[in-house]
């Protein structure tokens, strides 16, 4: 039986090495990425992970991203290890330069932390969009091109814009509910072979009754 794309393969798509699934080349053990995600670049697809700024190890926050989502090019994280103390007159993180400076260094809690930043499942994130630290996306989420994420979004939800707001939701309340208890992202591949149909089409009753 024809089960779809072999999520053990770099690259799913012959002649197109611009498409990437991207949990197959990611070596940084806090980026932690679903099967099926996909990175489209053309100039370097298996490098996921320059797109992950100021991902300091001794802080400790994660980049988490489900199943079955979708990457354009360009698109960008921004980590909590981008955070300068701000709550004093100067910004300016003297501590990092040493030579007499570090008696400056931040106290462990004065740095602001918004902890792990997560994207969910069949998720959509445009070309050159801007994530910033501790955002949650939900599932089936649609992040516009060159929008900047300075705050969570809601499951089916389209954003877009600096900074991006809600565009609308992509489905009512209770077929949202609805989907997100059927997270047939979780579902075994055959099963989701079988039923691409009612997955990519808008009947939510026929998802329900996948079998």
């Amino acid at each position: 039986m024809v089960t779809g794309a072999n999520p053990q393969h770099k690259h799913p798509m012959k002649g197109f090495p611009q498409i990437c699934f991207i949990k197959n080349t990611v070596s940084n053990p806090n980026i932690i990425i679903g099967d099926y995600t996909y990175y489209d670049d053309l100039e370097d697809s298996e490098n996921f992970e320059r797109n992950v700024l100021y991902h300091y190890p001794f802080i400790g926050d994660r980049l988490i991203i489900g199943k079955f989502c979708a990457l354009a090019t360009g698109i960008k994280f921004i980590m909590n290890g981008a955070n300068h103390k701000i709550d004093g007159f100067s910004t300016y993180p003297f501590q990092i330069f040493g030579n007499g400076w570090e008696k400056v260094m931040p106290r462990s809690g004065e740095l602001p932390y918004k902890g792990d930043t997560i994207v969910g499942n069949d998720v959509w994130i445009g070309y050159e969009a801007t994530i910033m630290p501790g955002v949650k996306i939900g599932d089936g989420a649609i992040i516009a091109a060159k929008s900047v994420v300075v705050g969570d979004v809601a499951p089916y939800t389209i954003v877009g814009g600096h900074p991006a707001k809600c565009i609308r939701q992509r489905f009512d309340d209770e077929t949202i509910s609805t989907l997100l208890e059927v997270a047939w992202w979780n579902w075994e591949i055959d099963k989701i072979t079988r039923n691409l149909e009612q997955i990519v089409a808008a009947d939510i009753n026929a998802l329900i009754n996948c079998e």
